[in-house]
């Protein structure tokens, strides 16, 4: 039962280093939720699909090869291609989360202390929080105005841009801090961004370092301390995405977890023409938070939106509807943790993901007893494994660790209340929710020529 590694399928490693070099660029550029969307859309639209809302406010049938996209809320984005059987015979979807693990500004986050200039956060997911002090960070987001206007900003990632970061205790005073556990050697309260230490000249300000902050950027964004009530900015790490290794094997990146499995799938739907069942790439915020509020997969967004494509084609009852989400197929496509051998105590050998060893499907995820979990059922597991192994796609299986050493979950288990079958099958990467993950380049490869198998021939 043992599994090869996928690198020795090629000879010619080119096809696997171009791809997930496109990757890296994307990686690099699109941090949050938001900035995933809008380059997809950008990039879906160029590959000829059209915004569903335009479709159907004016009247626009659909027919089998027609491409439409719907956006959420600029965090959500669902892709459709039209296929040639009715709606009502099911989908083939591929479902990944495109937020990741960070540190959220605060309404009301920009505070003096001591003549330095902090930003008060909030943590966003789970994380360990002392991985995240000391590191070069950025600032990504949107700064909405009262007047409607929203106002992108990015800071920290441009080669003459500035960093700004989180202060550690130095060694030689951290005697207490070392005798905390992990999880309280650095606290959520603590993890406030410096980001400024100049003086306004001025002698009336009482703040005079945070008056220059706000100075600089009312100069440069033309936003007011009040607009951060309306503003959702991310902090997250800066620098782009780098190949990891001496070999180039791997990508060190910031948010794998879940893009390295969302931009797979949205490619593997640009790669599709005319398509027997209706293919659809669904990418949802709010994962890392348990799927809420109306941009993660608990939302009616999917359903909402799978009804206006079936109007849209002709095919629309609420009893069709049903049909249609019951009789889908669904891959999770979400991340798997890959055997770490400096931590092999938390993995059970037989059954972990190893890098380099293709496309990881579990079977289940949940804690103590698969609590919380989809458990995908053996006749759609041996149909998926058919079409890999017809397709020659390198795939592996694995569990979320040892029983009892903890476990997670992904949106499987929302899609499978629609009664439709669904398994988790993604990407395994070593440090998950850290700063900055690591994937094996011919995992990401061969996930995209497994997505690309399953919309086409299952």
């Amino acid at each position: 039962m043992k599994t090869e590694n996928a690198w020795k399928k090629y000879t010619d490693k080119k096809e696997v280093f171009d791809f997930c070099g496109a990757y890296k660029d994307f990686m690099s550029c699109c941090k949050t939720e938001r900035e995933c969307v809008s380059e997809m859309i950008k990039m879906a639209e160029k590959a000829g699909y059209r915004n569903l809302e335009e479709i159907t406010s004016q009247g626009i049938t659909l027919k089998p090869g027609d491409k439409v996209y719907a956006n959420n809320m600029g965090k959500t984005l669902a892709m459709y291609i039209v296929g040639e059987e009715p709606m009502e015979k099911g989908m083939r979807i591929l479902g990944a989360h495109v937020d990741s693990p960070r540190l959220d500004l605060k309404q009301n986050p920009l505070y003096e202390d001591t003549e330095l200039a902090l930003l008060d956060t909030h943590y966003y997911g789970g994380v360990k929080k002392y991985q995240w002090v000391t590191l070069p960070m950025a600032l990504h987001g949107v700064v909405v105005k009262k007047d409607g206007e929203a106002v992108p900003v990015v800071i920290g990632e441009k080669e003459d841009d500035p960093v700004v970061g989180i202060s550690d205790l130095l060694i030689h005073l951290s005697g207490k801090q070392m005798q905390k556990n992990a999880a309280e050697v650095v606290e959520g309260e603590n993890l406030d961004v410096l980001v400024g230490s100049i003086p306004l000249e001025s002698e009336e300000e009482k703040e005079p370092v945070k008056a220059q902050i706000l100075k600089l950027l009312e100069n440069k964004y033309g936003i007011q301390e009040e607009d951060f009530l309306s503003a959702e900015l991310e902090v997250v790490p800066a620098g782009p995405a780098k190949d990891y290794g001496l070999d180039r094997s791997m990508i060190m990146a910031y948010g794998h977890d879940d893009r390295v499995c969302a931009y797979p799938s949205f490619m593997a739907m640009l790669a599709q023409d005319k398509v027997k069942y209706t293919s659809v790439c669904l990418l949802v915020d709010k994962e890392e938070i348990g799927s809420v509020g109306a941009t993660g997969m608990q939302s009616r967004f999917f359903e909402n939106t799978t009804a206006e494509v079936m109007n849209a084609a002709g095919q629309y009852s609420e009893l069709l509807l049903r049909r249609a989400l019951k009789n889908s197929m669904m891959l999770s496509s979400d991340v798997s943790a890959a055997f770490d051998p400096n931590y092999p105590d938390v993995m059970e050998k037989k059954n972990a993901a190893y890098l380099g060893h293709g496309i990881t499907f579990n079977k289940y995820t949940g804690s103590r007893g698969k609590s919380g979990s989809n458990d995908a059922n053996p006749e759609y597991i041996a149909r998926l494994r058919r079409v890999m192994e017809e397709n020659h796609v390198a795939y592996q299986t694995a569990e979320l660790g040892k029983v009892d050493q903890g476990g997670g979950g992904t949106i499987a288990y929302i899609l499978a209340n629609y009664n439709m079958e669904v398994i988790d099958c993604g990407v395994a990467v070593l440090n998950m929710h850290s700063p900055w993950e690591i994937a094996s380049k011919v995992d990401i490869y061969e996930a995209y020529r497994g997505y690309c198998a399953f919309l086409r021939d299952m």
